[in-house]
């Protein structure tokens, strides 16, 4: 069972220091927490030094009630967590909340011929997986740690409706697995960086304010959005950044025929190809997919030489690209923005 956060604080016995009028960071924080999530009920701690109630994130998720009427928040204090952690579908509203994006780390090395499963053993090399719809994670890093040696999540997302603000996922090929046909996610400040198709799914994804950095000469996305999907990754906002030495970088190529890709106002580097885009070897998918850009900037921004099978949207078409449009998945605006959005924190 879950404790209730009074009984948390009176067990983990923080003091309040009257004469100084001096707090806790821990108290403080469970103070502004509990109000600025209205809907929360519970909280428990992780603490790799053993100052919390569980020391791995797993054993912390594995406590927490399954499909709870309200939203359950797991504070996970400072440290390198090596472990590889997953929440079940069972486990929805949960929210994981770092004490730093950059000194919270979960961590993990597995990759596609550890794993050893065939050719599906690329979805089984994450290091946190996210089955439960209405996940909140804030100040965490997600890192795959095992290097340039093929396929290698951090990252991988099944559950609708997943919110990940501040956060840094890290790794080499296939950082990010934005998978689950029909899912929503939303990915705001946060920085994400890769090899080859570091960002990759069928999902309908938006990255907002994010730093999208290569590490190698490759392929940033690699969509794989279902048919009949009006929107599938959406950049809105980003910067397009690259290490020392990388200079030849594609936006992205389509994994599946109907793969669709938006970057508006976002600031490229010059590692993107006058191209832009890749067809993957595939050229019937240059009619199938859809790859767009809107008023973006920088020296990678330049349109003139792109793909000619590629899309510059007009202004207009630029206008759709709002959250309730593209978050409604070409349902009514209304009731799906209000899905979307019921269960997410106030913040």
């Amino acid at each position: 069972m879950i404790p209730p956060i009074g009984s948390l604080i009176k067990r983990q016995q923080f003091s309040l220091l009257f004469s100084g009028i001096k707090t806790t960071f821990l108290i403080a924080f469970l103070i502004i927490s509990s109000r600025t999530y209205s809907g929360e009920t519970y909280k428990i701690v992780v603490a790799a030094d053993g100052s919390g109630d569980y020391t791995r994130i797993q054993a912390a998720i594995d406590a927490c009630k399954a499909f709870p009427d309200k939203r359950i928040t797991i504070f996970i204090k400072n440290g390198i967590y090596h472990e590889k952690v997953r929440v079940p579908a069972w486990n929805n509203k949960l929210s994981l909340i770092g004490e730093s994006s950059e000194h919270t780390i979960i961590s993990w090395d597995d990759y596609f011929d550890r794993i050893n499963r065939d050719r599906n053993s690329t979805f089984f090399t994450y290091t946190l997986l996210v089955e439960g719809s209405d996940f909140y994670a804030e100040n965490l890093t997600i890192e795959n740690t095992a290097g340039p040696v093929g396929q290698a999540v951090a990252l991988h997302v099944e559950g609708d409706r997943c919110t990940f603000r501040n956060c840094r996922l890290r790794g080499h090929q296939d950082t990010l697995y934005a998978a689950g046909r029909n899912t929503r996610q939303y990915y705001d400040s946060c920085y994400i960086e890769g090899t080859t198709d570091f960002i990759f799914g069928a999902a309908t994804a938006v990255f907002r304010q994010c730093e999208i950095h290569s590490k190698s000469n490759s392929f940033i996305t690699a969509a794989s959005t279902p048919e009949g999907n009006p929107f599938g990754f959406v950049f809105l906002h980003c910067r397009l950044t690259a290490s020392h030495g990388t200079d030849r970088v594609y936006l992205g190529r389509p994994w599946r025929d109907h793969a669709r890709v938006a970057f508006l106002y976002c600031e490229m580097g010059s590692h993107i190809l006058p191209a832009g885009w890749d067809n993957w070897s595939t050229p019937m998918r240059e009619k199938t997919s859809f790859f767009a850009e809107y008023s973006n900037t920088g020296p990678g921004a330049d349109t003139a030489k792109r793909v000619p099978w590629s899309h510059r949207l007009t202004e207009r078409e630029a206008g759709t690209y709002t959250l309730p449009q593209i978050f409604a998945c070409g349902l009514p605006v209304e009731s799906s923005f209000a899905e979307w959005t019921r269960f997410q924190p106030d913040n």
